[in-house]
C-alpha cells in the first residue's frame, strides 16, 4: 500500500505543476517531494509526470491516476489497483509526430502492424515537417532528424538520411547535355530547389563520394519551394534536377520515374531517429511502438535500402 506522503506529494505536485510549490504546501523540501513522487512511480510501474526544465506535465497515466485519487482517501486503494492492473499491456492513446512523406511511405504500414498487434491502443498521428517539443506538446514519439535532445528525451537511430540528385528521364532527354560527372556540373542544369522559410536562402548541399572527396552542389533554380513533397512532384513533372532524401524517392527510382544522377555522390543529412522519453518507466504503449518500428526496419533492411553508399 502506498504511503499517504507519497500520494499527497503527487496530488499537490500535479495541482501546482511544481515540486517546489507542493513542498511549501506540505512543509517538506522539494527534494523530499520529488523522492516521494519517484517512489510512487516505481511502486506503480508507470510514469506519472514528464519532467523538464520548464516544469511538470502529467502523463496520460498520471492524469487518470489523479482523477482516481482526487475523490479522497476512500478511493486510494481502488486507484492503485486501477493504475497497476494493466501496466504491462499497451493501452491508451499513443501520440506520434512524423514527416509527411516519410510517414506516408514508410511508417503507415508499420502503424497497421502495431494497431493489429495492440488493439487497445489508439494511434493519434500528426504529419508535420517541423521539430516538436515532446514534453511541452505531450507527444509520445516523434520520428525525424535533427531534434534537440532536451533533458528526459532520448533518440534511437533508424537509418541515415542520404540526399541524392534526381531528375525525370524526360528531363534528362530534353537537357541534351552529357550527364553531370561531379556536383559542380549540376549548375549547368535546371534545378528545383529548397529555400528556407526564415532566411529565404537556397539550400546548398555538400556532397561526398566513396573516395571521401567533397564538393558543393549548387543548383541553378528555375523553381524555389519550401516543401519536399512539392520538390519531388516538380522533379517527376520534368522541371529539373532535385536534391531529395533517398528514402523519399527510392520507389520512384526503382520504378524508373526518376533517375539518380551522380550515383557515386550523396549528401549526409544525419540520422532519422525515434525520439521519446527516457527509458525509465516508459509506458508499455510507447515501448511496444519503439520495438515494432526498430524490428521492422531491421527485418526489412530499410536502413540499407535508404543508404546511398
Amino acid at each position: 500500500m502506498e504511503t499517504l506522503s507519497n500520494l499527497a506529494s503527487f496530488v499537490r505536485s500535479a495541482e501546482s505543476a511544481s515540486f517546489s510549490a507542493a513542498a511549501r504546501q506540505l512543509a517538506l523540501t522539494p527534494a523530499a517531494v520529488s523522492r516521494n513522487v519517484a517512489q510512487l512511480e516505481r511502486n506503480l510501474g508507470v510514469r506519472l509526470f514528464q519532467r523538464s526544465t520548464r516544469g511538470l506535465k502529467l502523463t496520460e497515466e498520471g492524469e487518470r491516476f489523479l482523477q482516481a485519487v482526487s475523490g479522497g482517501l476512500d478511493s486510494i486503494q481502488g486507484a492503485i489497483a486501477e493504475a497497476t492492473a494493466n501496466k504491462g499491456e499497451p493501452a491508451g492513446v499513443l501520440t506520434l509526430s512524423m514527416p509527411p512523406r516519410f510517414g506516408r511511405l514508410h511508417l503507415l504500414p508499420l502503424l497497421q502492424t502495431y494497431a493489429r498487434r495492440y488493439p487497445a491502443v489508439t494511434l493519434d498521428c500528426s504529419f508535420d515537417n517541423r521539430q516538436v517539443d515532446l514534453i511541452a506538446e505531450r507527444i509520445d514519439v516523434a520520428i525525424g532528424g535533427g531534434f534537440e535532445l532536451t533533458p528526459g528525451v532520448v533518440a534511437r537511430e533508424l537509418a541515415r538520411a542520404h540526399v541524392v540528385a534526381v531528375a525525370s528521364p524526360d528531363y534528362v532527354r530534353r537537357a541534351g547535355t552529357p550527364l553531370p560527372r561531379t556536383p559542380a556540373d549540376l549548375a549547368g542544369l535546371d534545378g528545383v530547389a529548397m529555400r528556407s522559410p526564415q532566411t529565404r536562402r537556397v539550400r546548398v548541399w555538400e556532397m561526398r563520394n566513396r573516395k571521401g572527396m567533397e564538393m558543393a552542389a549548387e543548383l541553378r533554380p528555375v523553381l524555389l519551394v519550401n516543401d519536399p513533397d512539392a520538390i519531388c512532384a516538380a522533379a517527376l513533372m520534368g522541371m529539373g534536377v532535385a536534391m531529395l532524401a533517398l528514402a523519399d524517392v527510392v520507389e520512384h527510382i526503382e520504378r524508373g520515374e526518376l533517375v539518380r544522377l551522380l550515383p557515386d555522390w550523396y549528401a549526409d543529412a544525419g540520422p532519422v531517429s525515434l525520439y521519446f522519453a527516457s527509458h525509465k518507466l516508459l509506458p508499455a504503449k510507447t515501448r511496444a511502438f519503439v520495438d515494432v518500428v526498430t524490428e521492422s526496419f531491421r527485418e526489412q533492411g530499410l536502413a540499407r535500402r535508404f543508404s546511398a553508399q
